[in-house]
């Protein structure tokens, strides 16, 4: 599985020169010492060489290009979701470990054949969700299971941004846009993260844009077989807001900026009890940075990757479930 011995650094070509590439992958994986980047691949050859000239690499006009150079081990998708499967299957079928950008196919069945396949050809295979990677996360987990709020009972998690520019991917249905697709499913990833994998979907809302075919907003509520619950609120037709809390049975847990927190941004984490208030200032932490090495860490050590790919198989599970079961309300 290894492509690389000692100290040498695991070579990455990108497919699609995304807004979400240039913004924050790119210049994160510049940040690892780990990792080179050593080629870029658009269907635009300008927008290859903009992008090479800013953060190194070749710049390669076609994706099929990309696949069949020998300098590239592993392969970033950055392209919209409806994209994701195919080429992450090109690129294992091409013998290349892939990380795609969340969520890492547009349906179970999907998610479903590309774990298959990575299985197949003993590649890595990993999704784009950054917020798992963040120290924060485990400080919550700790607090939670040393019993600082008594049993969890009960998950809540939001995302929303503002509305997007008109022409955006995600109002495209046929590139796999929507709410759910985009925001929606980080607290689903969330709640998977806090309560487990062992979820189902009690019921859930999608709010259509009939013109469009996709849904701008939707909330859902997950459940344990314990019944303990996680309920999720997402939209890209709000103000920004990205937190979760976590309730027991003696007290309250909450977290913001928990999806998108800057490297620098160091996070205050809240504690509510029935006579106590707490603030909690953590460290900061660079997350993305954090999702780039663990996928390089993946890729050179093996490892079993099956509690991962049950975590990635469950999320694309009960997002479907929630898309699927959804009561949908007309804009």
């Amino acid at each position: 599985m290894n492509p690389t011995t000692g100290g040498t650094a695991l070579r990455i070509g990108v497919l699609g020169c995304a807004d979400i590439a240039w913004r924050n992958t790119l210049p994160a994986i510049l940040r690892v010492p780990e990792v080179r980047l050593t080629a870029l691949a658009s269907r635009d050859p300008a927008k290859a060489r903009t992008f090479a000239d800013r953060f190194g690499g070749t710049p390669v006009q076609g994706y099929d290009a990309l696949l069949a150079r020998d300098d590239v081990d592993a392969v970033y998708v950055a392209l919209p979701t409806a994209l994701h499967h195919p080429w992450a299957r090109r690129a294992l079928l091409a013998g290349k470990h892939v990380w795609a950008e969340k969520p890492l196919a547009a349906t179970a069945e999907q998610a479903e054949d590309l774990v298959r396949l990575a299985r197949t050809h003993d590649r890595v295979l990993r999704d784009g969700f950054s917020f798992p990677h963040h120290s924060q996360h485990a400080v919550v987990a700790k607090l939670i299971a040393e019993g600082r709020i008594g049993e969890p009972r009960a998950f809540a998690g939001a995302f929303g941004i503002p509305p997007r520019p008109a022409g955006d991917v995600r109002y495209s249905a046929e590139l796999g846009g929507g709410a759910l697709l985009d925001v929606g499913v980080y607290p689903v990833r969330a709640a998977q993260l806090l309560l487990g994998d062992d979820l189902a979907v009690a019921g859930s809302v999608l709010r259509m844009d009939r013109a469009r075919g996709v849904d701008l907003a939707g909330s859902g509520l997950l459940h344990t077989p314990d019944g303990r619950t996680a309920s999720l609120d997402f939209g890209f037709d709000r103000s920004y807001r990205s937190r979760y809390a976590v309730w027991g049975s003696e007290g309250r847990l909450s977290l913001d900026r928990a999806f998108t927190p800057p490297a620098a941004h160091r996070p205050v984490l809240r504690i509510q009890r029935q006579d106590h208030y707490e603030e909690l200032s953590l460290a900061p932490d660079d997350q993305l940075a954090g999702l780039v090495r663990a996928f390089a860490d993946a890729v050179r050590e093996g490892g079993d990757p099956r509690p991962y790919e049950a975590t990635l198989l469950r999320h694309a599970a009960l997002t479907d479930e929630i898309r699927v079961g959804a009561r949908r309300v007309a804009d």
